[in-house]
């Protein structure tokens, strides 16, 4: 038989199985457990040593110094971490909205669920900002009316927990938990008025059930990590002494 003859032989073939169908009859799986009993591999490790070192150099730099320790359960409706958090996001994505478009951040809401990690006694590292805030999320400042802004009032008048709002929202209930008293930078809440409110995008998608972000005026998007932000802002403060206060407070008239 020649060559020629083969290479036909074969081709027929191949366009014979080509027709034939084929079916997944069995898939096997095999459980593997990652363990120490795994041996390093000395080429790998070496390749990725000296970027591990730096990574965790730039981590473990100390950028600011916390005069005690924080914890999100260290109050009922606000926390010194929490409050932190919320005027930190506050100071630092203020100034690119207002130079973006000229207006001003009314306030800031955040969850008290994203708070993941305390805030130690002690050095302050990058490292720290990882650990209270792993997620990706990022800032997002969205044009309400004020009425829907009373509908995040009474959100957070019937959630009755601390989650994080800046210095600019006061809010007080009563013994009932009845909204006794709101407002903006000293201003009663206008229902016909826009407030620019900043959040994360993950809360403006409608987690923790708040779903007062829909409809509204307008959406932009930042693109500042929270985590980048309470970096920076570490950075900025050499000393962090963040305090409970009269934000958001019940009381018992």
């Amino acid at each position: 038989m020649t060559v020629k003859q083969i290479l036909q032989l074969l081709i027929i073939l191949l366009l014979v199985s080509c027709n034939q169908d084929f079916h997944l009859s069995k898939v096997e799986g095999k459980r593997i457990e990652i363990n120490d009993s795994i041996t390093t591999n000395a080429k790998i490790e070496a390749f990725i040593k000296p970027y591990r070192e730096h990574v965790n150099n730039n981590l473990d730099s100390v950028i600011s110094y916390s005069v005690d320790t924080y914890s999100k359960n260290d109050g009922e409706l606000n926390t010194a971490i929490g409050n932190l958090m919320a005027d930190a996001v506050y100071n630092e994505s203020n100034p690119v909205f207002n130079k973006r478009t000229g207006k001003n951040i009314d306030f800031v809401i955040l969850n008290h669920g994203g708070i993941r990690s305390i805030i130690s006694k002690g050095d302050v590292t990058s490292r720290t900002a990882y650990e209270v805030m792993p997620f990706e999320n990022s800032v997002v400042v969205v044009e309400l009316k004020g009425k829907q802004v009373n509908k995040l009032v009474d959100y957070l008048a019937a959630a009755k927990r601390a989650h994080p709002v800046s210095s600019q929202l006061q809010l007080t209930l009563d013994k009932n938990d009845t909204v006794k008293y709101a407002s903006v930078n000293n201003t009663p809440i206008n229902e016909e008025g826009t407030y620019f409110i900043a959040t994360n995008d993950y809360l403006y998608n409608g987690g923790d059930r708040m779903t007062f972000f829909h409809p509204n005026d307008s959406l932009y998007v930042l693109d500042y990590k929270i985590r980048n932000i309470l970096i920076d802002y570490f950075k900025k403060k050499d000393t962090l002494n963040p305090k409970r206060d009269n934000r958001f407070i019940k009381i018992n008239n």
